[in-house]
């Protein structure tokens, strides 16, 4: 075999001339090679190199940054159940289309199954990514696509080596700038609606905002806050089957996937026609239907003149639903994700971890724009948060993350060497998981015990512990001090509200609010 040094300078310096700067590393033996590559890099400026001591953290801690800077981003770790840990940020790399390259080191093939210590079958570990075994120096260039790639590269003794040659010399960094690709046309006609999913396909805000505009119809996004001209509260009115009807369309657009609510999907399902944008088609989603497939978003032709009805319907029900309920003068979990998502300064990232925040964003908030929003929808899991969130930090001058405390305990070791970033994490303290009080599940034998799941554990000591300031806020007038306050480095926001079932059946009543509001604007009954 080719001597680990020589291996691991050719990856990392291919790598770095096909215009990767980030690089995620965890501490180990057999990846030491690479380690030591990484750091005489990052010492002559060619490199960013990060170092996060928990595999899992870092995986979704390289994600963040992949997010926030669409270019690819590695990540490497050492061998055994350390590369395991990568398995759940290489899923929603996957699935998200992210561009994460998991770089595992391993011991030479020949140590496979002889009972070698820290040695199992890597190459095999990530079976939905496009993995690769690597023993020679392979031409990268090859390899680096549109979605996450795994780098297994075995290592034969010795890891260290004497040889100080320049290594670096005469490196050129490319760009790693996206060819556009045109798609087909699409001629409409009728009645119908953009419907947008959080993660917008892969696609920016503002090519599907210049998209949607060509349509002429009412655009429904899961992510208003950076759609300024998206119908409000659509996922709390259509919820309501009357309602629904009245607002049948004879063509739905999808762009991305639709995850979050149950009432836009039952809408989406009704339309006449189903045309459904996404790049993912071709690879993940090969399986998904639809009456016209698109990868790309294509150029809207006209059959004829909108109906200026159509939209206004639409603008009036969305304004009944907003009327029917004010978030300013109550203390609960949608009225503080409101508050801090209106009172965000612009220019600043907002990570929103899944559960019942990014729903209630979705739902309560009002549409704006001026900030960047991302969250992990590729397998909407809560786990890698806190992670992703200080990767996404990295990449800007101020951020703000808001989940869950049950989200927030799933990762709090993500606190334990934290980047030097500009981040306020907001941690909605319901004691449990508050999602299930608002799902068929609630009420049901022993609830608290397998979907509650109280923690009753003091969250601002526990962040406290890790040396991190922290506040804790009751009201509204708080949160809007802390967001104005802009302090600077990472600070946790416990934000305690009222109990989890006192907020679902508040929840409950403002969707009965919205749709006797509308039915009666409407005159639907």
């Amino acid at each position: 075999m080719i001597s680990a040094t020589r291996l691991a300078r050719s990856i990392v310096r291919q790598l770095l001339e096909l215009g990767v700067s980030d690089f995620v590393l965890s501490p180990g033996s057999r990846n030491a090679p690479l380690s030591i590559a990484l750091y005489e890099a990052n010492e002559a400026g060619l490199a960013d190199l990060h170092v996060r001591i928990d595999e899992r953290g870092a995986g979704f801690f390289a994600l963040g940054i992949a997010k926030a800077s669409n270019n690819f981003v590695a990540v490497i770790c050492t061998s055994g159940t350390a590369a395991a840990n990568y398995y759940p940020a290489a899923l929603e790399a996957y699935h998200s289309g992210c561009k994460l390259i998991v770089i595992t080191a391993d011991r030479p093939a020949r140590m496979r199954r002889t009972g070698a210590n820290q040695t199992t079958e890597q190459g095999q570990m990530f079976p939905v990514l496009d993995s690769h075994d690597i023993s020679e120096i392979v031409d990268l260039s090859h390899l680096l696509g549109a979605g996450p790639i795994h780098l297994n590269v075995q290592f034969d003794e010795p890891l260290l080596s004497d040889d100080k040659s320049d290594w670096l010399a005469g490196l050129k960094q490319q760009s790693n700038e996206e060819k556009k690709t045109v798609s087909d046309g699409l001629l409409i006609s009728g009645t119908g609606v953009v419907v947008v999913g959080h993660d917008r396909g892969g696609f920016s805000a503002e090519e599907i905002a210049d998209f949607a505009k060509s349509t002429q119809w009412p655009l429904v996004v899961e992510d208003p806050l950076s759609f300024p001209d998206a119908i409000a509260h659509a996922t709390i009115f259509l919820g309501d089957e009357k309602v629904r009807d009245f607002l049948h369309a004879q063509t739905v657009i999808v762009v991305g996937r639709t995850t979050l609510s149950r009432s836009i999907n039952a809408f989406i399902q009704s339309a006449g026609k189903l045309i459904v944008i996404d790049p993912r088609l071709a690879s993940v989603d090969t399986e998904r239907s639809g009456d016209l497939l698109f990868t790309e978003l294509p150029k809207v032709t006209l059959s004829g003149p909108i109906s200026a009805t159509w939209p206004a319907k639409w603008r009036m029900t969305s304004a009944l639903t907003a009327e029917s309920f004010d978030l300013t003068r109550v203390w609960t979990e949608q009225s503080a994700v409101n508050s801090i998502v209106s009172h965000l300064p612009d220019d600043a990232a907002l990570f929103i971890g899944s559960s019942r925040p990014i729903r209630d964003v979705e739902a309560f908030a009002r549409p704006r724009s001026g900030i960047d929003v991302y969250a992990n929808r590729g397998l909407a899991g809560i786990d890698g948060n806190i992670s992703t969130a200080l990767g996404i930090a990295t990449r800007y001058e101020r951020a703000y993350a808001i989940v869950g405390d049950l989200t927030f305990l799933h990762d709090v070791s993500a606190l334990v060497n934290t980047p030097k970033v500009n981040l306020t994490i907001f941690v909605i303290d319901n004691n449990g998981g508050g999602i299930f009080s608002t799902l068929p599940q609630s009420g049901v034998n022993g609830f608290e015990t397998i979907f509650g799941t109280p923690h009753n554990q003091d969250l601002p000591r526990i962040a406290r512990g890790f040396g991190i300031p922290t506040d804790q806020v009751k009201s509204l007038s708080d949160i809007e001090m802390i967001i104005a306050h802009q302090s600077k480095g990472i600070e946790i926001v416990i934000v305690e509200v009222p109990d989890r079932d006192s907020n679902a059946a508040g929840v409950r009543q403002m969707f009965q609010s919205a749709s006797n509001a509308v039915r009666i604007g409407n005159n639907l009954d």
